[in-house]
């Protein structure tokens, strides 16, 4: 054992994890954490925000991107409670970021006394919001917690994990032993029942479709092996895209996959939700579905399937395409086919949602393959979803259902902490911007070589239309004012760049990628069409 204090003991359990950056920003509650954290400045780097939003979706993005473990550190209540939408986003994103928050004394808490920073029943605020969650009451107690931390985060379906200690719990000095490191429970295999008999329905199949989210990342490999060994098309939900390069003609988009699913015979889902497709697109008789994903409740969430398999992608997958292969005849290849239905799709959306798609082609030109491109709620991100081309996984982040407006260039930032050496894009809108624009200083300051372009249409845009279509043109509370966005990024020491054309986006994304530190492009696009009659397709077979 060796004597150190609470906050001595949090940080380097959390270096015993592996973790070499943590996004925070200090307080009182948090002197002596942040004290042992210049203990060891040279192996844990503190980046700190302008909010505590930022460094909670700094935390969320760099987990995206690297499948890393994301930690921020933010004061109790006020500071917790401004990262909830972040930690609301990892969690509907399957993401492991571990939140770090202090509290009040210890011989204060639930009493109501008006201590500085008190809110009711914080524990339980973040337990809502967290696969695990637990308070320190005793430095001895802080490894085996942040233990059981990465152990939760490390097993089954990653989702966030909360800790908060007390400020006179960091403070204590006592002997601490920092023990060993975590070590996730091990994956459950597959039941070979299940796996025969999907086996038997997918070797049978005559159409069969595989759909795929974020649960299928690392198993890319695994999933081309058995696509084709089907000759089956490949559809990622938006948490998925990346799951299969998209210049593979088995990866099809979602007017194709709509298309599809009216004479398809067996879906095979694998890591996602399979929603919103199966609601809405109908299921009949005729549908044979299978589930595949480590969360058990998952499986059965929309329904029964025909056959539920609770394991991991890797090890599924694997089962699965030795199984097809004891079953299943060899099947011709459906290349030229799926390579048509390709460039009809795309055609599909050129023709429809032209303003967007001319954009996000400049963007596809002009980024390299890697490029790890974080959307918004805006009119670009939206259509991006199903226009831009992604080729590997871990390379298009989203807030997923969740819908987090402003959530992109903070996630961003965290995004290129993780992969120095990739470019990342923030993809965002003028609207969804501002709510964290403040952490340009943060950009600068830490020389975070982010390129974000900002689509500006001088509105919230998406309920402006609305308002317009659906409401007899009575707009309220959608007009923005906005400032001289190349100005303002100039006044924090990064660079900017105004383009009104998709051409000069290219150019302007050329510079960006040559030059060192924070970018800003700012995009002068008009009124878009509405997206939605094209991306949210209705029903194409059954009654539910």
């Amino acid at each position: 054992m060796t004597k150190m204090t609470g906050g001595q003991a949090l940080v380097g359990a959390l270096h015993q994890h592996g973790v070499d950056t943590v996004f925070g920003l200090p307080g009182v509650q948090l002197d002596w954490l942040f004290n042992a954290f210049h203990d060891r400045k040279n192996q844990v780097r503190v980046i700190h925000s302008r909010h505590e939003q930022g460094v909670a979706y700094m935390a969320y993005g760099y987990a995206q991107a690297s499948g890393r473990v994301g930690t921020y550190a933010v004061v109790p209540g006020p500071g917790v409670l401004n990262t909830t939408a972040a930690l609301a986003t990892a969690y509907a994103c399957n993401s492991p970021v571990l939140c770090l928050t202090g509290q009040i004394h210890s011989a204060h808490i639930g009493r109501g006394v008006g201590q500085l920073h008190e809110i009711p029943d914080q524990l339980g605020v973040i337990e809502r919001l967290t696969k695990w969650s637990a308070r320190a009451n005793h430095p001895t107690e802080i490894p085996g917690l942040v233990r059981e931390a990465f152990r939760q985060m490390g097993t089954g379906r990653p989702r966030p994990a909360g800790l908060e200690v007390p400020p006179d719990i960091l403070q204590l000095e006592t002997d601490v032993d920092l023990g060993s490191v975590a070590q996730p429970e091990a994956a459950p295999e597959p039941d070979s029942d299940a796996i025969a008999r999907a086996a038997k329905l997918l070797g049978e199949a005559k159409r069969p479709m595989i759909f795929v989210g974020s649960g299928c990342w690392d198993a890319t490999e695994e999933l081309l092996a058995l696509a084709e060994m089907l000759q089956a098309p490949v559809i990622a939900s938006r948490n998925g895209i990346g799951a299969i390069d998209d210049r593979n003609p088995l990866s099809q988009k979602l007017q194709a996959a709509w298309e599809m699913w009216a004479t398809a015979d067996v879906v095979l889902g694998v890591g996602t939700r399979l929603s919103p497709n199966v609601p809405s697109w109908g299921v009949d008789a005729d549908l044979k579905i299978i589930r595949m994903d480590i969360d058990p409740v998952e499986v059965t969430r929309n329904g029964k399937p025909d056959v539920g398999i609770v394991t991991t992608a890797k090890r599924g997958l694997v089962a699965l395409a030795d199984a097809v292969a004891k079953v299943a005849v060899a099947r011709p290849s459906r290349t030229d086919e799926l390579k048509a239905l390709q460039g009809k799709t795309h055609a599909f959306y050129e023709e429809k949602l032209a303003p967007q798609m001319s954009w996000i082609n400049a963007l596809r030109r002009a980024l390299p393959d890697d490029v790890v491109l974080v959307d918004e709620l805006t009119q670009i991100g939206y259509v991006a979803r199903v226009g831009f081309p992604c080729y590997r996984p871990r390379s298009y982040i989203t807030s997923g259902y969740q819908g987090t407006l402003g959530f992109g260039f903070a996630t961003a930032l965290g995004a290129k902490v993780a992969c120095p050496d990739r470019p990342v894009v923030s993809i965002t809108g003028d609207g969804g911007f501002m709510f964290n624009v403040q952490e340009l200083s943060t950009a600068v300051q830490n020389g975070i070589h982010l390129i974000t372009v900002v689509f500006a249409d001088g509105a919230f845009g998406n309920v402006q239309r609305m308002q317009r279509q659906d409401y007899g043109d009575r707009v309220i509370a959608t007009e923005l004012h906005n400032p001289d966005f190349v100005k303002l990024a100039e006044s924090f020491g990064a660079q900017g760049a105004r383009v009104d054309t998709p051409a000069e986006l290219e150019k302007a994304l050329a510079r960006a990628l040559r030059e060192p530190g924070p970018w800003l492009i700012e995009a002068r696009v008009g009124r878009l069409p509405d997206p939605w009659p094209v991306l949210g397709v209705g029903r194409a077979r059954g009654r539910k």
